[in-house]
C-alpha cells in the first residue's frame, strides 16, 4: 500500500490505526520493565525531555501552522482561529488538570493533584500519564481528519509526520510509566499492564477528533488549535517539571533539543 492509496481510506479509520500505532509503541516501551529494574536518572530526563521537545516541534508544524494556513485560505483571520483555539486547548487541560486526581513523577503522595481522593499512589502516577495522553490522541485524530476537507499528499504527510513522533516519544514515556512501578511494589507483568494501559486513551480520543473535525468541518483550524494548547499545557505544567527534577538536568535539555529537531524533520519532509 503506497502513501497514494491510503487517501482513499475514511480519516476515521486512519485516525484511529494511527493512535493504535502510538499506543503500540507506549506498550512496547512499557514491556522495557521485564528487562530492567530500575531507570538511570540521566536516562529519564533525557527520555521526558525528547518527549517534551517532539510535542513542542509538533504543536507548531503539525498543528498550528496548518491552523494558520488554512485560515489564510478560506479568506479569513489567519491569527484569530489559532489563538483561539491554542488558548482553549490550554484551558481545557488546565481545567481536567484542577479535577482529576493525579501525581507527578518523583513527588510525594500528598502533593497529587486534583480533587483528593483515597487513590493509591501508583493510580495516580498512572491517571497523570494518561491525562497526558489525552490531547496526543486528539491531535492524532484531527490531524486526519482534515484529510475529508483536503485529501492531498501533504496533509497526509503531515498526519503520518506527526503520528510517528508521537509513537516515537511514547516509547520512552511508557518505559517511564512501567518501571517506577517496580519501586511501587507492582510485579512485572502487572506494572506493565498498567504502562500500556496508560497509551489506550489515544485511539479513543484520536476517533473522538477525527469524528469531530468531520462533523463541524469549519472548526477545524480551531480544533487543530485546541490540540496544540493541551499538548503545550502538557508540557510546562507535566514533562519540563519532571524532566529537571535532581541534578541531571543538563540531559533532559538535549533530549528536547533532540526530539524537536526530530519531529521538525518529520513534519517537513513528509508534508
Amino acid at each position: 500500500m503506497n502513501l497514494e492509496g491510503l487517501l482513499e481510506y475514511n480519516p476515521i479509520f486512519l485516525a484511529f490505526m494511527a493512535t493504535l500505532f502510538t499506543w503500540a509503541l507506549t506498550a512496547l516501551g512499557a514491556s522495557m520493565i521485564f528487562f530492567f529494574r530500575k531507570i538511570d536518572k540521566k536516562v529519564l530526563n533525557a527520555m521526558l525531555g525528547f518527549a517534551a521537545g517532539v510535542m513542542i516541534a509538533a504543536s507548531f508544524w503539525s498543528l498550528l501552522k496548518p491552523a494558520i494556513e488554512m485560515e489564510e485560505e478560506s479568506g479569513g483571520v489567519a491569527w484569530v482561529p489559532a489563538l483561539i483555539g491554542f488558548l482553549a486547548g490550554g484551558g481545557f487541560l488546565f481545567i481536567v488538570d484542577r479535577i482529576l486526581p493525579h501525581l507527578h513523577m518523583g513527588l510525594a503522595t500528598e502533593k497529587a493533584e486534583g480533587i483528593k481522593t483515597s487513590w493509591q499512589r501508583s493510580v495516580l502516577l498512572i491517571m497523570a500519564i494518561t491525562l497526558h495522553n489525552i490531547p496526543e490522541g486528539l491531535a492524532v485524530g484531527i490531524a486526519f481528519g482534515a484529510l475529508k476537507e483536503n485529501p492531498d499528499m501533504a496533509v497526509l504527510g503531515g498526519a503520518i509526520a506527526l503520528a510517528f513522533g508521537i509513537g516515537l516519544q511514547n516509547f520512552p514515556e511508557g518505559a517511564a510509566v512501567s518501571i517506577p512501578l517496580r519501586r511501587e511494589g507492582f510485579s512485572r507483568l502487572k506494572g506493565f499492564w498498567y504502562g500500556q494501559l496508560s497509551g489506550v486513551v489515544e485511539p479513543v480520543a484520536g476517533v473522538l477528533g477525527a469524528l469531530l473535525v468531520l462533523l463541524i468541518k469549519p472548526l477545524l483550524p480551531y480544533a487543530l488549535s485546541f490540540a496544540a494548547g493541551a499538548m503545550i499545557f502538557v508540557v510546562v505544567e507535566e514533562l519540563i517539571p519532571e524532566s529537571q527534577i535532581g541534578q541531571e538536568s543538563d540531559m533532559s535539555t538535549i533530549g528536547a533539543l533532540a526530539g524537536f529537531a526530530i519531529m521538525m524533520m518529520l513534519d517537513v519532509a513528509l508534508s
